[in-house]
């Protein structure tokens, strides 16, 4: 096993987002996304700082830890990322982003699969956390793909997201301070390539969320309200946790309004 595929699935899903930025004029990048209070260029800014401090945590923990308490000391933490991007043109941020993620998978390319990586939260296996990366990539790349009213085609590295929002079930339930029913949900999910369903929990047959992979990524990242989707859930523990799925660390997400983006 090497890190070998996940880097080259999250570079693809970096170039899908590339694609776009680059074709942007300064005053796209300042268009308002979704995600409330942010900016084309404050969810790239947001990406290409977490992208160095990541390359820091996986080569050096002394300094990351050092990195860390200096962005927890200021009044707004996540500030940290649009204060580093400073006054650059979309062009340079377009090039921070590409320089930052380039020498993240490139150092990536270098670790054992298992090799801790220390992060924000608890530390996560080098797959891990590059699957992680590739989630959020996704998920904030679908923010700009809203905000600029086009559709990125979906990829079959869906699974990646999928697979992180399945097994972040638990940690809907911390986040949001409940309870979490004892028993699985089984999720099946049509790929985009059109292949065999992918399923988790698959010994579960009455607590059940199924559909595309598309819709079941979008309400797991919480860029689309299941109202909006075409995702059937079924039984008493797929209905309880739907409304709060949280694939992404931190505090509960605000997530999206019903209607926000009707079905096509």
């Amino acid at each position: 096993m090497s890190m070998g595929p996940i880097c080259d699935d999250l570079l693809a899903e970096t170039a899908d987002l590339t694609r776009a930025l680059a074709r942007l004029s300064d005053d796209e990048w300042r268009m308002a996304t979704p995600a409330e209070g942010w900016s084309i260029r404050d969810t790239i800014a947001h990406l290409a700082f977490f992208d160095g401090t990541a390359t820091l945590a996986a080569t050096d923990a002394d300094a990351f830890a050092v990195s860390t308490k200096a962005i927890f000391d200021r009044p707004d933490p996540m500030a940290a990322a649009t204060d580093t991007a400073g006054a650059r043109n979309g062009a340079a941020m377009l090039a921070w982003f590409d320089g930052e993620r380039s020498s993240m998978v490139e150092v990536f390319r270098t670790l054992d699969p298992k090799t801790r990586i220390p992060w924000y939260g608890p530390a996560m296996a080098a797959t891990s956390f590059a699957t992680a990366r590739l989630m959020e990539t996704w998920a904030h790349g679908q923010d700009v793909f809203d905000a600029l009213g086009v559709t990125c085609a979906a990829s079959d590295r869906l699974r990646h997201v999928a697979h992180i929002g399945v097994r972040a079930r638990p940690f809907s339930y911390a986040t949001n301070k409940k309870a979490m029913p004892a028993g699985n949900v089984r999720v099946e999910l049509q790929s985009p390539s059109g292949g065999e369903p992918w399923v988790w929990n698959d010994e579960e047959h009455e607590h059940v969320v199924s559909g595309s992979a598309l819709d079941f990524c979008l309400v797991v990242t919480q860029r689309r309200h299941i109202a909006d989707t075409d995702l059937a859930v079924h039984g008493a523990r797929a209905e309880d946790w739907i409304p709060i799925a949280q694939a992404f660390a931190g505090g509960p997400g605000g997530g999206r309004r019903p209607g926000q983006f009707p079905r096509r």
